[in-house]
Parts: C-alpha cells; structure tokens; sequence
C-alpha cells in the first residue's frame, strides 16, 4: 500500500508555474500590441445596399404596420429554358436504323414527384425518356440485352455534356441500363 501511495505521488506531479483561470484577475492590457491589417483593394470599392431602400431601411418600431401584398393575379409564366449546351450535330434525322450511343444515362434520384417539362408526375415508374430538342411524345425506341422498349420524349435534358438522351428510373430498370454506357436507339417506326 505504501508503494502504491509513492508511485501516485510521483506519477501525478502538481500544478507548475500554471494558474487556474479565475475571475478576479485581470488581463494586462500591455501584453498585447495593436496591428492594423491593410488590404490591397483590386477595383472599385462596393457597397451592400439595404435590403429594403426608400421604405422601412432597416427602421422598424411598435406603431410600425406590415402589410401582405397582394396576391399575384396574372398566370405564372411557362418552364423557363435551361442554360444547357445544346446537342452535338444539330437535330436528329428520323430514321428506322439502329444507332449507337455510347453515353446514355438515367436521371430520377431527388426528381421523383417534381414535374416534367411535358407536364407529367416523375414517379419511379414512368417510363420515357429525356431529351434536348424532340418534341413531347415523340416515341423513340432503345434496344440494350435482347430487350427493345418504345418509350415517349417526356422531359427535357440531358444536362451532363455531349448526353443526347437520358432514360427515366422505369425505362431503364425494364432495359436493365441503369448506368451510363452504350445503348442503341432508333426514332419508332411508324
């Protein structure tokens, strides 16, 4: 026991040279010197503008009134167009041959319940397909594995590079495409 009690002891040394912070104590005000930082302006200063200029400007007291506006009363305008590049060789000739595709890709993810440009519900078992420039319901055909499915031009897109065409969640889950990689495609045959 004596062992044990000289070990602690040793193994546990006091306080050195460190105080305990305490509230009494007062910070020296001459251990710290005053720095100015100068930045280097590149351009014309610039200013934030109040949020609100003109009217409240920030300026709010107890007899101050907060009106609603008014409710809109003109339609809401139409899906605004994506900046987007456009697809690589112009439009697509309508034609019945097979042609290969090597960067066909799906989309769905955080998009299941918004609407599509063609004015649809994307659900996770729509089937269609998405496209920079062919009109809504153009149906357009995907061959991959033995499987040939026709699917309809339901949204807009794709929005990744030279992509001509992205499958829904539903087009390529029956295709068994859901990845980016080659697929061939031809406009259906009438």
């Amino acid at each position: 026991m004596a062992l044990t009690a000289a070990i602690a002891a040793v193994a546990v040394p006091g306080p050195v040279g460190s105080q305990a912070p305490t509230l009494t104590s007062e910070t020296d005000p001459d251990l710290f010197t005053q720095v100015e930082v100068a930045a280097a302006v590149r351009g014309p200063a610039t200013t934030t503008q109040p949020l609100d200029p003109g009217r409240s400007e920030g300026a709010l007291d107890a007899s101050s009134k907060l009106i609603e506006p008014a409710k809109r009363t003109e339609t809401p305008a139409g899906r605004v167009d994506a900046a987007q590049p456009k697809a690589k060789g112009g439009s697509i000739v309508k034609t019945t041959a097979w042609k290969l595709d090597r960067e066909i890709s799906w989309y769905g993810g955080g998009l299941f319940g918004n609407g599509t440009a063609c004015g649809q519900t994307y659900t996770k078992t729509i089937i269609g397909v998405a496209h920079r420039t062919l009109p809504c319901g153009t149906k357009v055909q995907f061959r991959h594995n033995g499987k040939v499915l026709t699917v309809p031009v339901i949204d807009r897109g794709p929005y990744v590079g030279d992509r001509q065409f992205d499958l829904s969640y539903g087009a390529c889950k029956a295709l068994n495409h859901c990845f980016t990689g080659p697929i061939e495609w031809r406009m259906a045959p009438r």
